[in-house]
């Protein structure tokens, strides 16, 4: 399939898929006679695979990884966790940094009276 039925076969756009390409984190899509890419199967589960840990947030670099470990029938599952896990820790601290955040704000929004008057502790904190 050309690299728009692959796109569409993915759910990886054409513009991502060479992107993954020059970036190494997937082979160049072989070529016809007309130098049109051309991708089958194996490279549908790659860009499947891909988007998926897209979705859970890895890394391009941890995608990486994944993809070599994925690929590795001698691979221990170990190998596989310690990056899984590896991630929740630093989704934990995102989750943290984004509640910390959000309090504060609620916080400032719950001390600004939100009226006509120019004093603002919201714009006062920020100042600070």
């Amino acid at each position: 399939m050309n690299i728009g039925q692959a796109a569409a076969a993915s759910g990886v756009s054409a513009k991502m898929i060479r992107y993954y390409e020059s970036i190494h984190l997937i082979p160049p899509g072989r070529r016809t006679d007309a130098g049109y890419r051309i991708y089958g199967e194996n490279d549908l589960h790659n860009l499947r695979f891909i988007k998926r840990a897209r979705l859970l947030g890895f890394s391009l670099e941890q995608i990486r990884g994944l993809l070599s470990l994925w690929q590795n029938k001698e691979r221990a599952s170990a190998d596989v966790k310690t990056i899984a896990l590896g991630h929740v820790a630093e989704l934990n601290q995102r989750i943290a940094e984004l509640t910390e955040m959000r309090d504060t704000l609620h916080t400032l929004a719950s001390c600004c009276h939100g009226d006509h008057r120019p004093d603002c502790p919201i714009l006062q904190s920020l100042a600070d």
